[in-house]
């Protein structure tokens, strides 16, 4: 239990620190090959993990609808997320723009209630409620700056909120080489652009160290959060991990030298209580799951995947084609791959 905490509290801190470091990579090369670069360390981070287990699928060997989902994703997170995000990052306080991530899980609960059949409960709205009001809150006083760079990270986490919901319904692949295929293509597509808009302009200390950042603050920090939630459980692992953009708010004051004015610390404070709102609501009621044949990462540890492997400890997640029997239950459940039904109220 200590180990997953501190795997997944590293995690959180890894990926926080992205902005801060991002934003002090951007003197020296621009928005669209940093992101190219950036995405290229993130596949580098995942891949040693995939060739070592022999688990890399090709995406053509994949269902039609999951590689439809997989080029969502990839077009959504992987080259306009970070391309909104970086050029917002150019004109804004890098400790702002780390908490104004928080809107991903705004974004990505109003996609899931409009459009993939997510409930959302009254705290939940609570809740969103106080993440954008914090939000609002860090564009006062900052001039149409702030409110420039806050449209663009706002863009950036819808982007990422499709992201969130593409990845999570695609089937035949686990998450780290889902980050793989992303990495790998977004990172060409935006570098490749990056290099056709002008020349390449970063030192090869900037390459690296953009490199690095990639491998560490996405790829690195994906499998240390995939690997304490197969210990922790979803929930209460991105409970630990929403501490991600206060890391990046104490790291952009001592790296960068950004003023962490009264207004920073009430917009903290505030996002804070949001997400312990957010935490502690529970969604259970009695419904009914189809019959289905698919393929996707899964634990026997929960209430849907009750086929046993003899030898195989219940609490390791790995991935193979499997049938579900059609059965009703009741249990507190998220908008998972199987839970897409419509609730009445």
């Amino acid at each position: 239990m200590f180990f997953a905490v501190l795997l997944v509290v590293l995690a959180a801190v890894l990926f926080g620190s992205a902005s801060p470091l991002s934003k002090s990579l951007l003197n020296g090369t621009s928005p669209f090959q940093l992101a190219g670069l950036l995405y290229l360390g993130a596949a580098l981070g995942v891949a040693p993990g995939a060739i070592l287990k022999k688990r890399l699928t090709p995406i053509w060997k994949i269902s039609r609808k999951s590689r439809g989902l997989l080029i969502g994703a990839i077009a959504c997170g992987g080259v306009l997320g970070p391309l909104a995000l970086l050029f917002g990052l150019k004109i804004g306080q890098a400790s702002t723009v780390s908490l104004w991530l928080n809107l991903e899980l705004v974004f990505t609960a109003l996609l899931g209630h409009w459009l993939f059949h997510d409930h959302l409960h009254r705290t939940g709205w609570i809740a969103l409620s106080g993440i954008v009001a914090a939000s609002l809150m860090l564009t006062g006083g900052g001039g149409r700056a702030a409110v420039g760079s806050g449209l663009l990270v706002a863009l950036a986490c819808l982007m990422w909120g499709f992201d969130n919901h593409f990845t999570a319904l695609i089937d035949g692949i686990t998450p780290a080489e889902s980050t793989f295929w992303k990495g790998l293509a977004a990172g060409s597509v935006n570098l490749g652009i990056g290099l056709a808009s002008g020349p390449y302009i970063a030192s090869w200390q900037t390459t690296g160290a953009a490199l690095l950042v990639g491998v560490f603050c996405y790829g690195i920090s994906i499998v240390f959060y995939i690997t304490s939630a197969q210990k922790l459980g979803a929930t209460r692992s991105q409970m630990f991990f929403s501490t991600a953009p206060f890391f990046g708010m104490g790291l952009s004051a001592l790296m960068l030298g950004d003023e962490i004015r009264p207004l920073h610390l009430a917009a903290a404070l505030l996002l804070v209580v949001s997400l312990a709102i957010l935490f502690a609501g529970k969604h259970s009621h009695r419904h009914v799951h189809r019959s289905k044949r698919h393929e996707h990462w899964h634990q026997h540890d929960d209430a849907h995947h009750a086929h046993g492997h003899p030898g195989s400890p219940e609490g390791i997640g790995h991935i193979h084609e499997h049938e579900h029997e059609e059965s009703a239950h009741a249990h507190p459940h998220l908008p998972d791959i199987h839970h897409r039904h419509g609730h009445e109220e």
